[in-house]
């Protein structure tokens, strides 16, 4: 595939953008790739691994004359670096960023993009618990999907070439209105990491369970919350305060649903509960069937 970007500037290089340099280069999708972090170690360790083309100490540098510019840093401040950057964009260029949020990033970033510059908000739904600049890897994306949430007015043309470049990473790719992006999010991803965040908070503070049982004992469910808990803290703070309307919406359904299933123990009502675990089966079933998961069995991996 010949170069959909000439050149491409990653703002932050964690696991995202790093993933993305590795799966650019393997794809062979930009000329150049600048790089740039506001930490010197990362900075550092970039050049040391060979992430990144030229890795920029400054963003000015990092995002002049890109014809696309990546804000792969936590929610809370891409609207303080999209007014950094903005007198540096050239006309014609395109501003993406990957964050977890839709809503509030729109809001934060859209009054500094100049005229000329195009502002297409994305989401690749992929990650592992580790981040930093050498956690990436080039098939993070591979089979996952990358939603693509155009604001108001986005210019097509934009759209659709960031769409091709997402599907050259190898996503599958599906446009998205902000609102239904931010609710569907707070459903799939922002809840479940508050629910695992509380679970491994509540094994840490029950002092009748010893911490050594904890890890010991830790072969199946208890794990998986810890792994999903282990996520960037910054980033998931930023998450949490960013989408506060729908995570709080999807929060209340939880508590409503648990309130319904600590009846039904209390009750001994067998029946509701094993009605309710089969439709939960269900889904499980139509993510395999999606391809999103696999079905084999991985209680005694070792990762």
């Amino acid at each position: 595939m010949s170069h959909i970007y000439d050149r491409v500037a990653l703002i932050g290089m964690g696991l995202i953008a790093s993933s993305m340099f590795w799966a650019m280069k393997r794809g062979d999708l930009a000329g150049h790739v600048t790089g740039f972090a506001r930490s010197e170690e990362t900075r550092e360790t970039a050049r040391r691994i060979g992430l990144c083309d030229t890795v920029c100490d400054t963003l000015a540098d990092a995002v002049r004359d890109a014809d696309l510019i990546v804000l792969a840093v936590p929610v809370g401040v891409m609207g303080q670096i999209a007014a950094e950057i903005a007198p540096y964009l050239k006309p014609g260029a395109t501003l993406t960023d990957v964050g977890s949020v839709k809503g509030r990033v729109i809001a934060d970033v859209s009054p500094h993009v100049p005229d000329g510059v195009h502002f297409v908000p994305g989401h690749p739904l992929a990650g592992t618990e580790y981040s930093g600049p050498e956690s990436g890897f080039p098939s993070l994306f591979d089979n996952r999907w990358c939603l693509i949430v155009p604001p108001e007015g986005a210019d097509p043309q934009a759209v659709d070439t960031l769409s091709t470049f997402w599907r050259g990473l190898g996503s599958d790719v599906e446009l998205m209105e902000p609102d239904h992006h931010d609710l569907v999010l707070s459903v799939t991803s922002h809840c479940p990491h508050l629910i695992a965040y509380t679970m491994v908070g509540v094994a840490d503070d029950l002092g009748r369970v010893t911490n050594t049982e904890v890890i010991k004992y830790s072969a199946g469910g208890f794990r998986d919350f810890t792994r999903i808990a282990a996520s960037d803290p910054t980033m998931w703070r930023d998450v949490f305060l960013s989408n506060k309307d729908a995570t709080l919406e999807i929060l209340g359904r939880f508590t409503e649903e648990l309130f319904a299933l600590q009846r039904a123990i209390r009750q001994g009502d067998g029946e509701f509960l094993h009605d309710y675990f089969t439709r939960t089966r269900a889904i499980r079933r139509s993510i395999i069937e999606a391809g999103q998961d696999t079905a084999a069995p991985n209680f005694g991996r070792s990762g």
